[in-house]
């Protein structure tokens, strides 16, 4: 085994350099994706005459207590899904439905990543602010196309 200068950082291992990535995608994701996807859902709900709820992710602090920001969340969620627009059409309405459904489990999440000490929730809990984030945005990249071809067609 070759030794390293003393005056540089010693080499690192495969495994280190994928945990510092991982830690980089995450913190970005935290600090700077976050507010993204609340963002754009408050932007759908207020396009289908929705406010965004309480619970938005820009307003998500740790002055509010865990059991309060999830009960937000549920509430918001609840509110947003019951008056999600149903047209009769079943791929317009599960994505609208799902849509407000989403955004509480992002809500949720983002509490257990303020207050959760369990390194394996808080994993999870960032899997589902971005995975469904992305999610989020194919339903309404589909909204809007079905828009836009009801729109073409009358």
């Amino acid at each position: 085994m070759r030794s390293h200068d003393p005056g540089t950082a010693p080499p690192t291992t495969y495994h280190h350099t994928i945990g510092r990535a991982w830690l980089v995608v995450a913190l970005a994701v935290v600090a700077f994706g976050a507010k993204a996807p609340g963002e754009q859902h408050a932007q759908h709900a207020m396009a289908d005459g929705h406010r965004p709820g309480p619970n938005s992710p820009a307003l998500m602090s740790t002055a509010t207590p865990f059991g309060a920001l999830m009960g937000e969340a549920m509430v918001s969620m609840d509110d947003a899904m019951m008056g999600a627009p149903m047209t009769g059409d079943p791929d317009h309405d599960f994505a609208a439905m799902m849509i407000p459904h989403h955004q509480g489990a992002i809500d949720m999440a983002k509490a257990e990543l303020l207050y959760g000490k369990n390194p394996v929730l808080r994993r999870l809990a960032q899997e589902i602010v971005v995975t469904q984030a992305s999610e989020i945005a194919v339903m309404q990249r589909e909204l809007g196309e079905q828009r836009t071809s009801r729109t073409m067609q009358h």
